[in-house]
């Protein structure tokens, strides 16, 4: 027994082998394959009706520099590949042959033949999957799973696939949101700075030359321009460093992220997309678990997970453990004093009618449509902000550089 355990312990390592051969029309054929030897790739490719005549193993510095991060956005259109093959009849083993062949992204590649792999040694499709857990979620997992147990690989993949798509069109929304007012900022700063460094002193050298005091707000940017000119060094160090500060804090510190997270929700506008796209994805997670036939209380830890804001987060944690003790769903929704009473009485009209998974995706389809909204409004607010924000800005700088000039005409004339 020890011994059979300490054998399933062993853990095969691949590597990446680039190959070229001749297929059974004798056409010339290339491509790359993860195993564990040379010989042992030959053997696939001979499987495969393909002669190879070269394969050689690429070196792990090659393939990192060649390789490309894989992306939700990756692991979306996977998913949507994957439910277009089944369902039009493809076997599993030939439809991931078929995507990781014909994929753009070698990291993406390797880790789809490796998946296919997995599979042809004896793994299933979910096993195969959970032992990528960076990109395959628990939910992905248990979603195939079911899949898997049911018969139904093909339309679970369906649905894992519009669940996919959809929460990242959301995640892209709310990161549009996010960046466009971040980006103003950041504009606004590096214009100044550059006016401040670089064109102010030019104006000073040429004040100098006046002979008569300056005025007021000439001498208040003057004196911003030489503090900025001596000490931009230091500042530069001092935003970089809190900037990582404050990214590091947010990752290692639960208490740090939920004052964040609470405080972002408050942000007029913004809080109230990070709000409804919250409870956009609540909805959608518990409508495609509980539509693949997760148990309910099963499914909330999936949802509490896909929330995407840690105060949701640990609501539907305190949610599920009511739902364990027999309470209704909608109760604790009330309870938990986060979600919309649109959003609570649907899920209350799905418990009593037996159609918890379509009033959650109704509502899902719903909060997607206002964050879709809020985000367009979002944009359209923040140009003329862009122009005013800038506008000011530029504008008082050179309004300040002019004044003497002004003034000087004014003594002249």
């Amino acid at each position: 027994m020890a011994k059979a355990k300490a054998a399933a312990a062993i853990v095969i390592k691949e590597y990446t082998f680039a190959w070229e051969g001749t297929d059974r029309k004798g056409q010339r054929v290339k491509g790359q394959s993860m195993g564990p030897s040379e010989s042992m790739i030959k053997t696939q490719l001979r499987k495969q009706g393909i002669n190879p005549l070269k394969v050689r193993r690429q070196s792990t510095m090659f393939a990192a520099a060649k390789k490309k991060k894989i992306t939700s956005s990756d692991i979306a259109i996977f998913s949507r590949q994957m439910a277009t093959m089944m369902s039009s009849g493809v076997p599993l083993v030939q439809s991931l042959e078929i995507i990781g062949r014909g994929h753009d992204n070698p990291a993406m590649c390797d880790m789809i033949l490796g998946i296919k792999a997995n599979i042809e040694n004896g793994s299933s499709f979910s096993e195969s999957l959970g032992k990528y857990p960076l990109y395959f979620d628990d939910l992905f997992v248990n979603l195939v799973e079911a899949g898997e147990k049911s018969g139904a690989l093909e339309t679970l993949l369906g649905k894992v696939a519009t669940y996919k798509e959809k929460t990242e069109a959301i995640k892209k929304k709310v990161k549009k949101a996010m960046t466009y007012p971040a980006a103003v900022m950041v504009v606004a700063v590096i214009v100044t700075t550059i006016l401040l460094i670089f064109v102010v002193p030019q104006f000073e050298e040429l004040f100098k030359g006046f002979g008569a005091d300056l005025p007021a707000f000439t001498m208040m940017v003057v004196g911003m321009s030489r503090w900025m000119t001596a000490n931009w060094v230091t500042m530069g160090l001092i935003i970089g460093g809190s900037v990582f500060g404050l990214i590091n804090l947010h990752k290692r510190s639960a208490n740090f992220r939920r004052l964040t997270d609470r405080v972002l929700l408050k942000v007029p506008i913004v809080g109230d997309i990070l709000y409804k796209s919250a409870v956009a994805r609540f909805a959608r997670t518990l409508s495609t678990m509980f539509a693949a036939g997760v148990p309910l209380v099963e499914a909330m830890e999936s949802v509490a997970k896909a929330a995407g804001n840690i105060v949701f987060t640990e609501a539907i944690l305190v949610m599920r453990d009511q739902v364990s003790t027999g309470q209704q769903l909608q109760l604790t929704m009330q309870q938990a004093g986060l979600f919309p009473n649109m959003a609570v009485q649907m899920v209350a009209i799905g418990e009593e009618s037996g159609s918890l998974d379509q009033m959650c995706a109704k509502v899902a389809d719903f909060y997607e449509e206002e964050v879709d909204n809020l985000v367009d409004s979002l944009s359209s607010l923040m140009e003329p902000m862009i122009m005013a924000v800038l506008g000011v800005l530029v504008g008082g700088l050179v309004v300040a550089m002019y004044l003497p000039i002004f003034k000087l005409g004014e003594v002249v004339g």
